[in-house]
């Protein structure tokens, strides 16, 4: 297979059921272990699509990944990032985390952040070999939100 076996572009809201479907599928797994369900497969992506950044990476017309984006009071946001289990590892999750950051630069922010469920140890430990560090947690109801920051250059 030549080129990126994706494609990166923005949503738009014929998309936000593919994006739900591709959020459940990316973060069932982890009920279980935290007991809940995590906010990314509750979120309404029709609404997101209309207030925030979103985009997909699809492949063959299936929407693989989706990416949230939005500013805040804290800056720039990665709110949700989920890539499909049968495309995890494939480079697709990168592609993201690279366009969120180029994104946060274009639009004159000098950082970006995200948070996590503390239980996600995977993510964290991703997040921190790319360059986030931790510098909140926010005790809430059932879960633990740790934030991470990356400065960017």
């Amino acid at each position: 297979m030549s080129g990126t076996p994706w494609t990166l572009r923005r949503a738009d809201a014929a998309d936000a059921a593919a994006i739900a479907e591709c959020a459940v599928e990316a973060f069932r797994h982890y009920i279980p272990r935290l007991g809940l369900t995590p906010l990314p497969m509750t979120k309404d992506y029709g609404a997101a699509i209309a207030s925030a950044q979103v985009w997909v990476a699809t492949r063959q017309a299936q929407t693989v990944a989706a990416l949230v984006l939005d500013t805040t009071d804290e800056g720039f946001l990665i709110d949700v990032i989920a890539v499909r289990p049968r495309h995890q590892g494939t480079g697709v999750g990168r592609a993201l985390l690279e366009l969120a950051e180029h994104e946060a630069l274009r639009q004159g922010h000098d950082s970006i952040y995200l948070f996590t469920n503390e239980k996600m140890t995977e993510n964290r430990a991703l997040y921190e070999r790319i360059g986030y560090v931790e510098y909140k947690r926010l005790v809430l109801a059932q879960r633990t939100r740790v934030f991470l920051r990356k400065p960017l250059k």
